[in-house]
């Protein structure tokens, strides 16, 4: 190996490394040598590759690494040792803040490291910033000579996303629409009939709330897309939430359930309103529990399916199964990914265009076009500023979970299955109708404007995503 060392306007060869007016490079085989020792924190994955995958998993554990992009999309990367030269420390703690705003690898290196599914929006953010050559940014590959890729290991990167795709996010769409990140819904999904017919009874069921006045149905309206079509919801008393409602449609497919991810599954956010002191304000399941037990038919049919009779698992066992059952397929984009190329007019032909064009679909991704990542809110502009409501604990996002800083203001990217019917718009219900919402995401998220004629295209391609739903019989 041959290191260089520039000082002044002269080339000094030391052994592996090069420094310019004062910022030092490191070559190839320096930084794929300090990979191996302790500089990981994060170590490369050691199990067997998983099978049917062309490029296995440790090399691109490895590309990740000797590309340097440990170093700002990690919490974990330990530094090269010319990271603490005046100079390039402002440059790399630059590159680090931006890195981290943008997005995590720790998932995908963990994933990997496991041998377990890489995140979904994950693998379309990587892929987006492979194919538009956005990894790594210019300045970094001049500080980083070793970051730059070339074609080879480019595509490497791309096959990889792409079997992981299509062993773990198989979509069924035609065969000339298997390159498109977004899939088609199921037409049903596998659920237990008898307690599909007591969650739908319960998930109507104003007895869930202290004084009998509200249901789930109250701020999920399945005549309404799911939601009730207001900024906050209305609980016991008239109280007012202070997030705007989400939509119930096809929540079987987040990741996590509510705008912060608080709740695992819908089981555990089927739990979370009852006892609210604002929503449904019960003051316990014991409560709830002998209301319900009053209703001698419910409690009859009740325990044919439950044995054990009510408690606050059974109950949100019932309700998640319905919940499984309030799906819309068969939308216009649905059948256009399914082979029909007449589901779309010409106009909402091009709104995908531009909708793949301005990146949105590397965070609303695969089923319900959402709902598989938490993201910035105000990625390219000062959101929260520019806001005219003043900041509550509400739009914190993610960061109330997590306590973690860089989750502050991050939020579940929702699903936009029946965005159309589903205004107003965002955890803060600051976008009143859809035209304002693309506006808005493409100021604050891309970082760009659009003429309105785009716009209206990018609307039309939105509204075919209406879909049908059909009670579970």
């Amino acid at each position: 190996m041959i290191r260089k060392w520039l000082i002044g306007g002269g080339i000094l060869i030391v052994a592996g490394y090069l420094s310019v007016a004062g910022y030092i490079y490191i070559t190839d085989n320096a930084r794929s040598h300090a990979l191996i020792s302790e500089e990981k924190k994060l170590t490369h994955v050691t199990t067997p590759s998983v099978s049917n995958i062309k490029i296995p998993h440790q090399q691109i554990s490895d590309l990740f690494y000797q590309k340097g992009c440990d170093y700002c999309h990690t919490r974990s990367a330990s530094l090269p040792f010319y990271a603490a030269i005046p100079g390039v420390k402002q440059l790399m703690d630059y590159d680090i803040q931006q890195g981290s705003q943008y997005f995590s690898l720790e998932p995908t290196l963990l994933a990997i490291k496991e041998n377990r599914t890489v995140p979904e929006a994950d693998l379309a953010k990587i892929e987006s910033a492979i194919v538009r050559e956005q990894m790594p940014p210019q300045r970094f590959a001049a500080l980083h000579w070793s970051s730059g890729l070339n074609a080879e290991e480019r595509n490497q990167i791309l096959d990889w996303v792409k079997s992981q795709r299509a062993e773990y996010y198989p979509a069924n769409s035609s065969s000339d629409m298997q390159q498109l990140i977004l899939q088609p819904l199921p037409d049903a999904l596998p659920v237990d009939s008898q307690k599909v017919a007591l969650g739908s009874r319960l998930f109507h069921d104003p007895r869930l709330s202290s004084d009998n006045t509200v249901s789930c149905a109250s701020c999920h309206l399945l005549s309404k897309g799911g939601v009730d079509n207001l900024a906050t919801s209305t609980g016991v008393n008239g109280q007012k939430g202070g997030i705007n409602a989400p939509t119930v449609f096809n929540a079987v497919f987040n990741v996590h359930q509510f705008w912060d991810g608080r709740a695992a599954d819908l089981q555990q956010q089927a739990g979370g309103p009852p006892l609210n002191p604002v929503e449904m304000a019960s003051t316990s399941w014991d409560d709830i529990i002998n209301k319900l037990q009053q209703d001698a038919q419910l409690t009859q049919e009740f325990v044919q399916v439950y044995p054990q009779g009510y408690s606050e698992h059974t109950i949100t066992d019932a309700i998640a199964e319905f919940e499984k059952t309030l799906t819309t397929p068969n939308s216009p984009f649905d059948r256009y990914l399914k082979g029909d190329a007449n589901a779309l007019t010409a106009s909402q032909k091009n709104g995908l265009a531009l909708f793949q064009q301005n990146k949105c679909d590397t965070c609303h991704v695969g089923k319900n076009i959402g709902g598989q990542s938490y993201d910035l809110m105000g990625l390219k502009g000062q959101y929260f500023a520019d806001r005219p409501k003043d900041l509550t604990a509400d739009d914190y996002g993610r960061f109330n979970v997590t306590k973690d800083p860089r989750d502050m203001h991050r939020f579940k990217t929702p699903g936009l299955r029946n965005v159309a019917l589903t205004a107003p718009y965002f955890h803060d219900a600051q976008a009143e109708d859809l035209n304002q919402a693309v506006e808005m995401m493409l100021k604050y998220q891309v970082g760009t404007s659009l003429p309105p004629q785009d716009i209206k295209d990018i609307v039309a391609f939105l509204e075919s995503l209406t879909g049908e739903y059909i009670p579970h019989q």
